[in-house]
């Protein structure tokens, strides 16, 4: 079965047709979930999503470029709302440098204020870096002393960087962007990568897998990413499919999805 460790099943791209697509799930081979929250309004779509289908867990947190206008009242909700019993990671949270704005600072505020969080609630983070892997590493490894579970979404960069997540212990969510053919960076890092500390993930409705790349994505589609991982780790794709199953199980600290496979 198949665990969609990160996906926005929230996002407006489902508004014509949520429904149906989530009901469809378990029957195509998926079994869980994860909805991850990116803006406050997303993180209350998040919540309701969690409640209305078995499957679906949740995490809450604001993504970097949504953290302008964030204020202490924000934490204080995400705190009170992180004991929901189906929220299981803050996220997604962290530093993006593509783009100009937010300022830099203001990005580093957030995602430090958001990491002491996840230290008090005691819930894992889901990191988002893009164009920021020096003051990711950086800030992470200040946090260390108070930190619990980690992984880094969408890896995207180097063997060398992947190194150093794991001396932290870190998982890495890999999804879509592995079937491309230039994706070589990518293929070498899941190389050096243990599966062991792989999630599978789609990020829907982006990142699509070839051949549906360019469409809107979604978590059945993960079969073609654990064809592809299973073909790197000269392994089955259902001892992928097991093995990243128990990795999120692991990760999350979901104490039974079995009942959903």
């Amino acid at each position: 079965m198949i665990f969609d460790t990160h996906a926005h099943y929230d996002d407006e791209a489902f508004d014509g047709d949520r429904k149906t697509l989530l009901a469809s799930m378990p029957e195509n081979g998926v079994g869980c979930i994860v909805d991850v929250g990116a803006s406050m309004e997303s993180c209350r779509r998040v919540l309701g999503l969690t409640e209305e289908y078995p499957f679906i867990y949740g995490a809450i947190g604001v993504h970097p470029s949504e953290t302008e206008k964030l204020t202490e009242q924000d934490m204080q909700w995400l705190r009170e709302k992180a004991a929901a019993p189906k929220v299981v990671a803050i996220g997604e949270i962290g530093l993006d440098y593509h783009w100009s704005t937010p300022e830099r600072d203001i990005q580093k505020k957030w995602f430090e204020r958001q990491l002491a969080l996840a230290s008090q609630v005691r819930l894992p983070v889901i990191i988002h870096s893009r164009d920021a892997a020096r003051d990711t590493l950086e800030i992470l490894k200040g946090w260390q002393k108070d930190k619990t579970r980690g992984v880094i979404h969408c890896f995207a960069y180097t063997r060398e960087v992947a190194r150093e997540y794991l001396d932290m212990d870190y998982y890495f969510g890999i999804g879509g962007v592995l079937t491309f053919k230039n994706a070589r960076r990518l293929l070498e890092a899941a190389e050096y990568i243990p599966l062991n500390r792989i999630l599978l993930e789609t990020d829907c409705p982006y990142l699509a897998p070839e051949p549906y790349r360019g469409r809107r994505n979604q978590s059945v589609w993960l079969d073609f990413v654990a064809g592809k991982l299973a073909q790197i780790k000269g392994v089955t794709k259902r001892q992928a499919l097991e093995q990243t199953w128990q990795n999120g199980v692991d990760f999350y600290g979901i104490s039974d999805p079995a009942s959903q496979k």
